[in-house]
């Protein structure tokens, strides 16, 4: 049995079969410059590491003759736990993509997140749609409709700092959205290519960049110098590139005071915006506290 064999393996084994599967469900492809590029291993080794793969877990791979490419089959079972916060760890960012291991730290430390559910399999088919540049019929839940069917165009996750959304197309609106990893219900991606309009340089807000300037807020920070030290401010200064579309998230994060009039009280307001004029245009700023409505400030 798999569950037996794994343990009898090198840890560097099982970290390249754990990559193996990896890429073949959330990516939907593996290739030997894979294996050979993470891992700076010969071609032939990572030929054999493939071949492992395919023996212990024969259904999980096809061979595509035509793209000369090893794609995820149609009768897929993972053989790795994998949590969560480690795929999207994986995803996000690129690295610590070996075996799942839970381990104790060095020193001790707590989180303070709210559990949240993501379903792995859902996640595997929108970053394989991703990939491949396909919409997905999803069942969503949204605080303002409930559950509904549509059809999204993903191009990108999105992690606000409290919860994961992927960046996508919305088929319904007609406009470029973000959507709750946890709100998902179901999905399966849609055959067929995607029309020019929904690709993600179409997304206007995604692709601004925005430079915000933050500074210790004027009249809720007693010792100023305590904000710029914790923040690494350079005279006072703490400037901040941000897609306009994530933009929101972060002051929101943050507590960052975005009225005209640093008015905003209480102690967490320990940053004020210095240049509002920056957030004209953003959509998201329903999010930013303080802002108001931007059609009757400017």
């Amino acid at each position: 049995m798999v569950i037996e064999r794994l343990p009898r393996m090198t840890q560097g084994q099982r970290d390249r079969l754990a990559f193996v599967e990896l890429r073949l469900r959330f990516i939907g492809e593996i290739r030997r410059h894979d294996l050979v590029t993470r891992f700076g291993i010969q071609a032939a080794a990572a030929t054999r590491d493939i071949a492992q793969y395919k023996e212990l877990a024969p259904r999980n791979m096809e061979y595509d003759t035509k793209g000369k490419v090893y794609v995820k089959g149609s009768w897929f079972r993972p053989i790795f736990d994998f949590p969560p916060e480690r795929v999207l760890m994986w995803l996000s960012q690129g690295y610590g993509d070996g075996e799942p291991v839970r381990w104790r730290g060095i020193v001790a430390q707590e989180g303070t997140t709210l559990p949240g559910k993501i379903d792995l399999e859902l996640l595997s088919i929108l970053t394989r749609a991703i990939h491949q540049c396909a919409a997905v019929e999803v069942s969503y839940r949204a605080l303002s409709s409930g559950l509904t069917t549509r059809e999204i165009v993903p191009f990108a996750l999105a992690d606000s700092g409290l919860r994961w959304h992927v960046r996508a197309f919305d088929r319904r609106s007609g406009e470029f959205r973000d959507f709750v990893l946890g709100r998902l219900d179901d999905a399966r991606i849609i055959p067929g290519a995607v029309a020019d309009h929904e690709k993600p340089d179409q997304d206007i807000q995604w692709n601004r960049i925005t430079e915000l300037e933050l500074v210790p807020h004027p009249a809720n920070v007693q010792h100023p110098d305590t904000i710029e030290a914790e923040y690494g401010m350079d005279g006072g200064l703490l400037k901040v590139r941000a897609r306009a579309a994530m933009a929101g998230y972060l002051l929101r994060r943050w507590n960052v005071d975005c009225t005209q009039d640093h008015s905003l009280k209480g102690g967490e307001h320990h940053l004020w915006l210095r240049n509002r004029p920056a957030l004209y245009g953003v959509t998201n700023l329903m999010l930013a506290p303080g802002y108001g409505e931007p059609s009757k400030e400017w």
